[in-house]
Order: structure tokens, then sequence, then C-alpha cells
């Protein structure tokens, strides 16, 4: 192929593509950079009203309500992305009195009760407030991580988890910080799904490797925006001289965009192709070949941390027939002595659990669990090392497909032996025990918007397009990433063969 006649080829490659994926990648960039920087925005909410219905609150749906604390025979608070709400004598009543203002901040993955004080693991800390009145208190914790993922009273003792550590009060106030041991025949790895994600968000490299991801960000931006204008750039000319007007700064400021667009793509097409490509691998269908995979540790960066559960603990309970405690980890389950000082040993039977983590880790017998995630929801029984479908009642299918089933289990609640609530993430409140679901109340939704990290999590995944497109959307990001990719390299090879000098 000769030279003009493969530069034509590749400015058909770039022009075209590069039109239909400049608005998505535009999109792709400003939603990056609000995930990269949760704290940031945690402050600012977002209407549903202005979403599509797939992200209306029907029915106690998209992870509503995580679980339920009863304070007595009369009285219950459900906690989840709703925040937390008292329900007594059928009436709701918001609880949430006292976080800051976001709804990120009023989402609570676990509540418990020492003494005579609740207790609230958020996603920004560690909350508390006295039973009988008052408002939440942030509690100063020893780490500097502040996203908790499970509280446990075991006698008088108060554990709290975090991602990467538990922590141990006798009042509430003082804290002892646990690493726990590394686990039977550990081997310092990690998941390429989470090596992959740190890559793509440059958390891998610490700030310096976010503020880094940030700036690509910019470049995409800026280059679909030049992109863009050199493409309107020859009509804006054409109604010029209609007009008779002096097209010289025109013509200049064309150029201008030009070199603007060559530089800034030919520095940056390395690191944008990367980044594109570890994106890609994050979503199905390439993320269903990688879930389960293991690397090693890449030297110095985020991840090359000497605790050896470095963000990967998940819950944690307390089983006394054994005198162990259960912990979830997204390794898989362990079991760890009552003095957290020997290495953890991994359950020969394990329970099928997401690549999203465990949402339901239930006690229903002195050996047996309810465990629920977006795999689905199992009974594991300890002492028969057994694991059931709680829906088939038989072994589970072995998922070689979707890594998500058709049961997201997002929640559960037991108020008493003849109430049992399962809250599934699409369709919502489910009775176990065949009684009426609760209405949700238009309070609740009124009071429960979306937050801005979350709507942009749904930009960037492509979740916000499937009311247009239907299941067809699992396949936004991969092809989404295939055409930018294509669009930076035929950029690249016209640079290269035609502007270079």
């Amino acid at each position: 192929m000769g030279k003009n006649r493969s530069l034509k080829l590749f400015r058909k490659l770039h022009k075209w593509p590069g039109i239909v994926i400049a608005l998505l990648a535009i999109l792709f960039a400003l939603s990056g950079i609000v995930l990269n920087h949760r704290s940031v925005f945690s402050s600012v909410d977002f209407n549903r009203n202005w979403l599509p219905s797939d992200y209306q609150y029907k029915n106690w749906n998209l992870a509503a309500v995580r679980g339920g604390l009863s304070l007595d025979s009369a009285n219950t608070l459900l906690y989840g992305n709703i925040g937390m709400w008292k329900i007594g004598n059928g009436e709701f009543s918001d609880f949430a009195q006292g976080f800051p203002n976001g709804i990120d901040h009023r989402k609570v993955y676990k509540l418990a009760i020492l003494h005579d004080q609740l207790f609230a693991a958020t996603h920004f800390g560690l909350y508390t407030r006295k039973l009988s009145d008052g408002n939440w208190d942030h509690v100063t914790l020893p780490v500097k991580e502040s996203r908790l993922t499970d509280l446990l009273v075991k006698q008088d003792t108060l554990v709290v988890m975090t991602r990467h550590y538990l922590l141990r009060s006798d009042d509430g106030d003082q804290f002892e910080v646990i690493q726990l041991p590394p686990p039977v025949g550990y081997r310092r790895e990690a998941g390429l799904f989470q090596t992959l994600w740190q890559l793509h968000s440059g958390e891998l490299f610490g700030v310096a490797g976010k503020l880094f991801v940030d700036l690509l960000g910019a470049v995409v931006i800026l280059l679909a925006i030049t992109g863009l204008l050199h493409f309107f750039f020859p009509k804006i000319a054409k109604q010029s001289r209609r007009k008779q007007k002096d097209n010289k700064k025109l013509s200049a400021t064309r150029k201008l965009n030009l070199r603007w667009h060559n530089v800034v793509g030919y520095i940056f097409i390395g690191f944008l192709i990367l980044n594109t490509t570890a994106g890609m691998f994050l979503r199905p269908p390439l993320l269903i070949p990688i879930a389960n995979s293991k690397v090693g540790l890449i030297p110095g960066t985020h991840l090359d941390n000497p605790n050896p559960w470095f963000d990967k603990l998940r819950r944690v309970e307390w089983n006394g027939k054994l005198n162990s405690y259960i912990i979830s980890t997204s390794d898989g389950f362990y079991r760890a002595n009552e003095g957290l000082n020997q290495p953890l040993t991994r359950f020969a039977v394990q329970p099928p659990v997401s690549v999203m983590g465990c949402n339901v880790l239930e006690a229903v017998g002195k050996s047996a669990y309810l465990v629920g995630s977006f795999s689905g929801l199992f009974i594991w029984d300890l002492e028969r090392q057994l694991v059931i479908d709680a829906f088939t009642k038989q072994p589970p299918k072995r998922n070689t497909g979707r890594p998500i089933s058709d049961h997201l289990v997002a929640g559960y609640l037991k108020l008493n032996d003849s109430e049992h609530y399962l809250f599934d993430y699409s369709s919502g409140m489910q009775n176990l025990k065949g009684l009426s679901n609760w209405e949700m109340p238009k309070e609740i939704i009124n009071k429960s918007p979306m937050s801005l990290w979350n709507t942009a999590l749904e930009i960037h995944t492509g979740r916000i397009f499937e009311h247009l497109i239907g299941p067809f959307y699992i396949l936004y990001v991969p092809l989404s990433g295939l055409c930018l990719i294509m669009v930076l390299v035929s950029g690249f090879l016209i640079w290269w063969k035609a502007y270079r000098r």
C-alpha cells in the first residue's frame, strides 16, 4: 500500500470514528475525574428525577437497605444507601441527624450497639450516638483509612473492620489497631482485577498517580475538542468566504489548533492507550476471564504493602461454636483465632461471592451462614462443609459466563423468626416468609438522591445508557475502548507520516 493510500485510510479511521467517540470520550474523562476524588465531591447530590427510570427507587431496590437493627420490640433501624431510618408502629422517621451533608456520607454499611451507644460504619468513618437521644458524632480512629466495611460486638468489645485492619475497643473511644497475620501458605499476590483497577485510576502509584490520570482526562477532553474544531474549520472557512471576510486569522487559528492536537496527542498516546486498555478489562465481557486471576505485586506501588490483607477485608462474624472469627475477604473466607495472632486458615469449602464483595453474612445456625452477593444467595454449612443455593436448594452451579447471577443480593433483614426480608438490587424487597412487603414512603424517596460520585460511576461504566440500548450496554465500555484506541493509533500514524517534520 502506497504512502498516500495508507494516509487516506488512516485519515478515514481517525476522522469518522473520532467524531463518534469525541463526546463519549469527554464523558469518560469528566466522570473519571469525579470518581478519582470521591471525598471532594461527597457533599454533592444528584436529583434522581433527572435520571432514567432505572435509577428511581421502587420497592426498596438499588441497595436502599443493606440491613437492620432492632432497638426493642417496637422499633427497628433500617440502613443502607438511603441512610438510616427508624420504623415503629408502621411509621418511618429519619434517624441520620448529625451526619455531614450529602447522601454519600449517610450510606451505612453496618450498625451495632455497645453498652448504651449506637455505632455506625460508613464509607467515611465511624459514627456514634446515644441510644436515648442526640445526634451522630464522628469517632476519630487511629488509622488513615476512613472506609469501614463491618462492625461486630463480641461480648463487651466493639470490633471495627476497615479495608485493611481490624480495630477493637471496650468503650468505643480508644481503639487497638490489629493487623491480621498472613494466611497459611501466603503468597505476595494481588488480584489482576484489583491491579488493573488501581492502574486505571492511578491509585497504583499513590496521589501522584491519581493526579496524572486526572491529567490524562484533561488531555482526552483537549484532544476531543481540538479534533472537533479541526473537523468544523473548513465549514466555518467556507461560510466566511461566502461573506467575503478575511480568513487569515481563521487560518492561523486552525494551524494552532492542529498543532496542539498533534503535539499533545503524540506526547500522551502511550499513556492513553495503556489506561484505556486497563479500563476495558474492568467491565464484562473482558472482566470475566481475569476476575479470579492473580499477579505478583508490582514493587513500589500502592499494592506493595507489608500488610497481607491490604484492601482485602470485607465482612467479619464471630462463631462461638468454632471459637473463631469468620472473615470475608476479596480472596475468599478465612478462619481466625480469638486472639487474632495466628495465621488465618482458608475454609476448604467456599460459597460463591461476586467480585463486588460480600453483602450478606448472617448466622442462621450455630455453624451455618447465609451468604449473599451479586452472585446470589447461599447457605454455607461449616460443620457439614456444604454450600447450597438458597433458592434452588441445590449445590451452586459453576458460573462460566456472566459475573453476576439473576439474584443481585444487596441486603438482608431479620426482624424475628417470622419476618425475614431479602433486598435484591434490581427487584427490591422480597419477604422470605411470604408476608407482604413494606411500601417505600415518598419521604424516604425524596430524601434519598443519588450522589454525584455514583452518578459519575453510572456514566463511566455505561449503565446510564441501559434504558436506551438494553442489555447491549454491557458492550459499551469494550467497544468504546476499541474505538478510542483505533482513533489514537490512526491519529499517531497520520502525524508520523504527514506532520512530524
